[in-house]
């Protein structure tokens, strides 16, 4: 067995293999759309495993974009062995952080149902760092989302409203565990432009002329079927505790149903029990339940 860095020629081989073993693993950029046009570089070192006749058996991916590098982070893309052998994982890891300077931990998402690889991640020395739950809503009736007086939800608008966005979704989620690293105009304009973005998806919540909360619909998959998923949803920390997430879910799940979708799906830290409880109440069953693993470079 032998760990090297992967090279154009092999990039068909490590697509299939992720797509291969998405099931098994946190495939939040594992899909398609995050692989049709992967290529490894900075932004993107990935090492391959291959066994003695040349077969791909593990992979190390990490993603050091420009949001991850602001919050001196590096998150897993896949991090995988088909050997069970600690070994693999070893030299995997070993060449992975070679790219890792200026870092202060690389991290990823487990499967609760992964024992196997949450083994894996203990005996690399990760430590756990907090937990996440997802969360579907079937097609159920939708309560009426009937805003106090003063309040206003209006549509994004696309080349005025970028900052707008960022202020109140970066107050909101400032101590929210994995959240905290703030978004630029530029990723909101990158985020409108991908191919999961639904026209009127993106709201803004208004308390007379003060943005005060966001939510955003966009298109999504879950299990092979359709979903559209929600999220970010946050509310400025002066404004929390009002009730005014409960009508901005409610609206973002009435426009779901105008836009045809009969699932929606959506993820939420174990440490945000208030949040976890208004999507419990509003109809959202919990379907799995993640561990995040973080590796300190400190």
């Amino acid at each position: 067995m032998r760990v090297e860095a992967l090279k154009k020629e092999r990039i068909a081989d490590f697509i299939k293999y992720c797509k291969s073993h998405r099931d098994e693993l946190d495939d939040s950029f594992l899909y398609d759309e995050d692989l049709k046009n992967f290529e490894p570089n900075d932004e993107n070192p990935t090492y391959i495993a291959i066994n003695g006749q040349g077969q791909l058996i593990g992979a190390a991916s990490l993603i050091i974009d420009e949001y991850n590098k602001r919050g001196k982070k590096g998150r897993f893309r896949i991090f995988h062995a088909e050997v069970e052998n600690i070994q693999c994982y070893r030299m995997l890891i070993q060449e992975i952080l070679k790219h890792t300077e200026g870092l202060d931990k690389v991290f990823l998402f487990v499967q609760l149902t992964n024992s196997k690889l949450m083994a894996v991640m203990e005996e690399l020395k990760f430590n756990v760092e907090r937990y996440s739950f997802l969360l579907i809503r079937e097609d159920l009736e939708i309560s009426e989302a009937c805003l106090p007086e003063s309040y206003q939800i209006r549509p994004f608008r696309a080349g005025r409203d970028e900052e707008i966005w960022c202020k109140v979704r970066n107050e909101g989620f400032a101590k929210l565990q994995g959240s905290e690293t703030p978004v630029t105009p530029e990723m909101v304009t990158k985020m409108i432009s991908g191919e999961d973005y639904i026209e009127g998806g993106l709201m803004i919540l208004y308390h007379k002329e003060k943005p005060v909360g966001v939510v955003r619909g966009a298109k999504d998959e879950y299990e092979g079927k359709s979903i559209m998923n929600i999220g970010p949803l946050a509310i400025i920390p002066e404004y929390q505790g009002k009730g005014l997430g409960r009508w901005l879910l409610r609206t973002s799940l009435g426009f779901a149903k105008e836009k045809g979708y009969d699932r929606t799906i959506l993820c939420v830290n174990a440490e945000n029990e208030r949040a976890k409880s208004l999507y419990i109440q509003e109809g959202f069953k919990q379907v799995e339940a993640v561990v995040c693993y973080k590796y300190d470079l400190k």
